[in-house]
């Protein structure tokens, strides 16, 4: 059992890239950069950076998401139309089941934590 601490900064962990599927853009093609350091029974926490652009989000059931923006800035609006703004320093949960679109409007930085259920 990994019984350590898993510090970010500093960490070496390599990045994986990836681009919103084109089934659910809204706006331009973003390069997304996902460096997951730690991994364990259905929690994964990580630095993820993204360019601007807009696409749609459906979270799956049992899979909830907290996240830490570090530099830039996000809008993320749900189904009904309510929109909320983070920028550095501000936080969120993005429960599962959420349905909406998310935007970058400035290329942000942010920490993340996964908890997946089931």
């Amino acid at each position: 059992m990994h019984n350590t601490l898993t510090a970010f900064t500093g960490a070496t962990t390599a990045p994986e890239f990836d681009r919103p599927r084109p089934d659910r853009l809204v706006a331009g093609n973003p390069l997304r950069t996902t460096r997951e350091h730690f991994e364990r029974d259905g929690l994964s926490a990580g630095t993820w950076s993204c360019e601007p652009g807009a696409w749609r989000i459906a979270f799956a059931e049992g899979t909830d998401e907290f996240f830490h923006v570090i530099s830039g800035r996000i809008r993320i609006t749900d189904d009904s139309g309510t929109a909320h703004e983070f920028g550095p320093g501000e936080a969120c949960v993005i429960p599962s089941g959420f349905t909406g679109l998310f935007e970058v409007l400035e290329p942000v930085t942010k920490h993340y934590v996964f908890m997946r259920r089931g």
